[in-house]
């Protein structure tokens, strides 16, 4: 796990090591500097961002615009939607989502509600696939979309499960971004909310990502019983009670979860 969520460890982490490609690393490094942007950056911006040097920063720019994956508008640089190639080519590989996205299709009639899959991916939970009956967030999610793991009930969900080192890591080097009022954001808040997840085998967030939403997680587990993923339903403007809630929503996700679980490799 890196101390940025938006970077990669250093390009020259790994200086020395004969099969460490750097040019690879840095140009990695300059697509990651786009990924919290909704606009256009300059050169000297994507450098302060990486810690590249300005000339590296420009001669990567340069490859990525003769291969299509970036162009320049003045001073100004932005991606080309040739670079979703990239997370196309992940998606496409990995077995989870192409298994999981009938599963979803199939929750979200039963229930009703948005529903999705995602990972732990540092401090921040990765979507993979979703089922969207309505937007429930103010902010438009697709795959590979990145929310904080602290106030997600897929996120806190899959922190529960981490080995105590892991998470120790976690605990002292993630943000605890404040979302709303209601979000927990202190180690010992956080690690109160961990131990209930742990204790009931979901993760229910009420209100702690965007006012007005509630949602609740399950873990996604193997055949062998290790967890690879989290499966959630998100409800907007929930008016019933939190244990209306469970006893509408938790059966039906903790089956859909132990289907895709079945088909999984241990």
């Amino acid at each position: 796990m890196t101390t940025n969520k938006d970077t990669l460890p250093p390009a020259d982490s790994h200086k020395g090591d004969p099969d460490y490609m750097q040019s690879l690393a840095r140009g990695l490094q300059v697509i990651t500097a786009f990924s919290d942007r909704r606009r256009p950056l300059r050169a000297a911006e994507i450098a302060l961002k990486t810690g590249l040097a300005r000339a590296v920063v420009q001669r990567c720019l340069y490859t990525l615009q003769a291969l299509g994956y970036a162009e320049q508008e003045g001073a100004f640089w932005k991606l080309r939607p040739a670079i979703l190639q990239l997370g196309h080519a992940y998606f496409s590989s990995t077995s989870i989502v192409s298994l999981a996205q009938p599963i979803l299709d199939d929750l979200s009639d039963r229930v009703g509600e948005t529903c999705a899959l995602a990972l732990l991916d540092g401090d921040e939970i990765l979507y993979l696939a979703r089922a969207q009956r309505q937007r429930v967030l103010t902010v438009s999610l697709g795959l590979g979309s990145r929310l904080p793991a602290h106030c997600t009930s897929i996120g806190r969900m899959m922190l529960s499960q981490l080995p105590p080192s892991r998470l120790d890591a976690y605990l002292e080097l993630a943000p605890f971004k404040i979302m709303t009022q209601y979000t927990a954001h202190t180690r010992e808040a956080l690690l109160r909310e961990l131990k209930q997840v742990q204790e009931k085998d979901y993760s229910l967030i009420k209100e702690e990502l965007e006012l007005g939403l509630t949602a609740i997680g399950v873990p996604v587990r193997s055949a062998s019983g290790r967890v690879v993923a989290g499966m959630s339903i998100s409800i907007k403007d929930w008016q019933d009670s939190e244990e209306q809630l469970i006893q509408r929503c938790l059966p039906e996700l903790r089956s859909s979860a132990r289907q895709l679980g079945l088909m999984l490799p241990a």
